[in-house]
């Protein structure tokens, strides 16, 4: 039943959704939502939510430093899942009580004040390994809690796992910000590493349009072993069912704004993305809840939301295309074999166009790999961190915020 193609996004979308409204304001919200891992994040009441205005200020009492001086907004209040949520994944209120807020460096013209609220979730690693650690972004208008399967998985397996909401997306700071363009996003994203790992060598990793501002970050800031002046501190990537050679949005960045914005409110109807749910799962009948619509809708309802996915709108999107060749770092690429959304020539793509990369098909799964087969893409990534070219630095090892908080830990004991 996939007949229709949007040129924006040049993605299949569904005959049944597209019918719903022939205005092209519901045709951009509804492939907005396919091209994104909508069946992933979270969802308090939108009475909760009210309440929870974001503050953007930066001082001694919203913030708390830690050793390498991270400020924590202590004004956050991560999501009550399981109570105002009435979400029952015992998984998604897990991951949502490691829910943290921190203040990241950003230019003026993304705020006044030179910092933005990244939210994120740290899965420390349950036992000591030689790998890298690891920084995922979920897809499109999503959060942090789409990896809440994944996570937990890498964890016990030995990697040490940041996954970071995108700027605008997620639980991320709201008010105050100027831009929640994607070069913006990318810039918080490079300042949210820069103070939580200090800019150590890293394997950065993106889902869906995630990808898409990965492929970004790492191309302008490639680790090369030749140890160049310009060095930068991404060893590797992965990329998992990503959107890697479509560029912006197409027209729909030109809609005048009260049309955009009723795609936007259409982007968070319960309808949709119930609808978004189904076609991204190999099977849906497992995985396609109520509580996986209810997760991805959370951060619709927050205050702000709307503005910021306008001006994300009129930025034009990511242009990924001509950065793909420019990974030259070792790369894996994961691929649901029955990705609906996504078609699966672009995973071979990938292998061609870049200079180290190599594909594993996740079998028996859609669009979202991490949601569906989390146990054996954690077993993928940490193959791939294991192997003999993305072997830690002995300097990287000493300088690792785990070996940090491990000799702050030993000293006090």
């Amino acid at each position: 039943e996939v007949v229709d193609v949007v040129a924006a996004w040049q993605v299949p979308t569904s005959s049944k959704l597209c019918s719903i409204c022939n205005m092209k304001a519901l045709q951009f919200a509804t492939t907005l939502s396919l091209t994104a891992t909508t069946a992933s994040a979270f969802v308090p009441s939108s009475s909760s939510c009210s309440k929870r205005k974001q503050h953007s200020a930066v001082s001694s009492t919203s913030a708390s430093a830690s050793t390498r001086g991270i400020q924590h907004d202590l004004t956050f209040t991560p999501p009550d899942t399981l109570g105002e949520g009435q979400i029952t994944e015992q998984l998604c209120a897990d991951a949502a009580e490691k829910m943290k807020r921190v203040m990241v460096p950003v230019s003026k013209d993304v705020s006044e004040t030179g910092y933005a609220g990244i939210s994120y979730i740290h899965w420390p690693a349950e036992r000591k390994t030689a790998t890298l650690p690891l920084l995922l972004v979920p897809g499109f208008d999503s959060s942090a809690l789409e990896l809440r399967r994944l996570g937990p998985q890498l964890a016990k397996l030995g990697v040490e796992t940041y996954v970071v909401d995108l700027l605008g997306w997620g639980f991320t700071q709201l008010d105050g910000i100027k831009s929640f363009s994607a070069d913006s996003k990318v810039e918080a994203l490079k300042g949210f590493w820069q103070v939580v790992g200090g800019n150590g060598e890293v394997v950065v990793g993106g889902c869906s349009l995630g990808g898409a501002s990965v492929i970004t970050l790492a191309a302008e800031n490639l680790y090369k072993a030749d140890g160049e002046e310009e060095n930068g501190f991404v060893r590797g990537t992965i990329l998992i069912d990503a959107q890697g050679f479509i560029d912006g949005i197409g027209p729909m960045s030109f809609l005048p704004s009260p049309v955009a914005r009723l795609g936007i409110k259409f982007l968070q109807s319960e309808g949709l993305r119930n609808q978004a749910s189904q076609m991204s799962y190999f099977n849906p009948e497992a995985y396609a809840t109520d509580d996986a619509m209810k997760i991805s809708r959370l951060h619709c309802v927050r205050d702000g939301w709307e503005d910021g996915m306008l001006s994300f709108m009129q930025s034009g999107g990511f242009k990924p295309k001509e950065r793909v060749a420019q990974i030259s770092v070792p790369s894996l690429i994961l691929w649901g074999r029955q990705d609906g959304i996504l078609e699966k020539e672009f995973a071979s793509k990938f292998v061609e166009t870049m200079e180290d990369a190599e594909l594993q098909w996740v079998e028996e799964c859609g669009h979202v790999p991490h949601l569906e087969q989390p146990e054996a893409v954690a077993r993928y990534i940490m193959d791939f961190l294991s192997s003999d070219k993305l072997r830690p630095n002995e300097d990287e090892k000493a300088n690792s915020p785990a070996n940090i908080l491990d000799g702050i830990l030993n000293f006090l004991n």
